[in-house]
């Protein structure tokens, strides 16, 4: 089986695990406290060109997200979100679980929030003290479609929510695919300027896992390691991301693992639209979201494995295939043969 199903299906870069083997007998201390946890935090903060921020390296996205919107939030405080993000729809209820209300925002299809819808929220809930107080709004780029927010957008959120005085967090589980796309116009030093906090993803865009949390507004990084211990997420072998993000950002691998991704997906959705199907959403991401009638996703399924996102109606569904930085273009290719072959 050929799989478009995620991007972490394969280990890691193999620049990865050379460094990890070559380090494997080496003793460092634990927790994050060694010398190659703190390089690799070095080199975040050279690629986001902020020295003046808090940055931890932490094993997942999931993980990522429940720790920091725990941390920052008071009990009676919740986090505005798009109704497609992922602490909405993919972490079984995480957020939740710590005592906070997601507040989703329904959107158009593009997976995208907006200021206004934003401001309607915030301004129904404030009203009312009885009611649950948004304190953060949530957002992931790319989106869970794929889809991206441009400069402007981000800084219009990050404007109104120093405005009303809530927290801008964003999830850059696929970060790298962002940077490379063809429409994306905001820089990684843009995300400190702009962001409360937000995470470069790593399992993703390379590594066998790990994820790089950035807290810009340093007032929220007080006592951040003391959440990570009282919920499990301290990993005493905390070199093994270090290493890993030591290489994941020397020179312009974490862009060049973007780049690959994107046009192993730009290849599939040309490939799909010249066969004569469709696109759920237009993105320009390594995700790629197609509609097929139902009897070419079974035929499809036979070599090739994908996810199933939604249904459309009794004869066509929504399947999302997805592109890694170890894509083969023979693969891609295959597919798109087999594909046309469909009739």
């Amino acid at each position: 089986m050929i799989s478009f199903k995620n991007d972490y299906s394969e280990g890691a870069l193999p620049v990865v695990m050379e460094a990890l083997l070559k380090t494997n007998l080496e003793q460092t201390v634990g927790y994050g406290e060694d010398e190659y946890t703190a390089k690799g935090i070095e080199a975040v903060k050279k690629s986001i060109k902020c020295d003046d921020c808090y940055v931890r390296l932490l094993v997942g996205g999931t993980q990522t997200n429940l720790l920091t919107i725990s941390h920052i939030l008071r009990p009676y405080e919740a986090v505005i979100s798009a109704d497609t993000g992922h602490i909405s729809t993919h972490e079984a209820g995480a957020i939740e679980a710590t005592g906070h209300k997601v507040i989703e925002l329904l959107t158009d299809g593009n997976g995208k929030i907006d200021v206004e819808m934003i401001k309607k929220a915030y301004e129904t809930h404030k009203r009312d003290l009885h009611m649950v107080q948004p304190k953060m709004v949530y957002i992931s780029n790319p989106t869970e479609l794929g889809t991206l927010y441009t400069k402007e957008e981000l800084i219009n959120i990050s404007n109104y929510c120093k405005e009303v005085g809530m927290y801008l967090y964003l999830d850059g589980a696929r970060m790298a695919s962002a940077l490379a796309s063809e429409k994306n116009d905001i820089e990684l030093s843009d995300y400190p300027k702009y962001c409360d906090a937000f995470y470069l993803g790593g399992t993703k865009c390379g590594l066998l896992f790990g994820e790089a949390l950035v807290i810009t507004n340093k007032s929220l990084a007080e006592g951040f390691f003391c959440s990570t211990k009282q919920k499990g997420a301290t990993l005493a072998k905390g070199r093994l991301l270090g290493i890993q993000f030591i290489e994941l950002f020397k020179d312009d691998r974490y862009y060049q693992v973007g780049k690959h991704s994107n046009r192993m997906a730009d290849m599939l959705k040309k490939g799909v639209l010249e066969a004569g199907y469709k696109l759920k959403a237009d993105s320009y991401t390594n995700q790629q979201f197609f509609i097929f009638p139902n009897r070419v996703i079974e035929e499809i399924g036979k070599k090739y494995r994908y996810e199933l996102w939604e249904n459309i109606d009794e004869d066509n569904s929504v399947v999302r295939f997805v592109t890694s930085w170890a894509t083969r273009e023979e693969d891609v290719k295959s597919f798109i043969g087999d594909l046309k072959k469909i009739k």
